[in-house]
């Protein structure tokens, strides 16, 4: 089993497949980015002396950016929707709980609400804890530069602050109406010319109700 600043990977068979359904189908900006998520949100669960199920996390962190890729991605749902939908199908083929197929799901679809997250399950939140660090730097500091840095090397960033907006943007060109109401909504507009997001007062005052 591999061990990185502390925290040991998941080696299971139901890790190690999802790994490959990552490695197949998404790119190697996905690959490493999920795997640091997953350190750094298991390391702020250390710090933080919270209870988590490494192998649920693991698999949260390796499915939660899936509906960026098109081979998960719908129509019309939102990218963070089709990444849990296609980690509860995969977990329905072993045996695993339908109350733990939920709690992957929720932390997948969760992985981008500000405020949410992380107020629910343990593995809910560190799933979003550890995309926070990675995407944003919040805790940054909260973990040491050695830890940091053997994340890194694991799993290198590679210009991640470069290629990860593009990335998101084009796993959900298609849909923008999909981002109302989220950050990645910011992300359309910063490719999209004159966008013009849905606007939830204009949703109220424009409604069929006559008062």
């Amino acid at each position: 089993m591999t061990n990185i600043a502390g925290i040991n990977i998941p080696d299971s068979r139901l890790a190690l497949e999802a790994q490959d359904i990552l490695k197949e189908h998404g790119s190697e900006l996905l690959w490493n980015h999920s795997n640091r998520v997953y350190l750094f949100g298991a390391l702020q669960g250390i710090k933080a002396k919270k209870k988590y199920d490494a192998e649920l996390l693991y698999v949260s962190a390796l499915f939660h950016d899936l509906g960026l890729t098109k081979k998960f991605s719908s129509e019309d749902k939102r990218f963070e929707v089709d990444g849990a939908n296609a980690a509860r199908q995969f977990l329905a083929l072993y045996d695993i709980d339908d109350r733990s197929i939920q709690l992957v799901w929720d932390a997948i679809a969760l992985h981008t609400t500000i405020g949410v997250a992380e107020h629910k399950e343990n593995e809910v939140g560190l799933l979003y804890a550890g995309v926070g660090l990675d995407v944003m730097g919040d805790g940054y500091h909260d973990l040491s530069s050695e830890e940091r840095n053997a994340v890194i090397h694991a799993f290198p960033r590679n210009q991640f602050k470069q290629k990860i907006l593009p990335a998101f943007f084009d796993g959900f060109k298609h849909k923008p109406e999909t981002t109302f109401g989220n950050i990645k909504s910011d992300v359309c507009a910063l490719y999209i010319p004159n966008y013009k997001p849905k606007n939830f007062c204009d949703c109220v005052l424009h409604s069929p109700w006559s008062e």
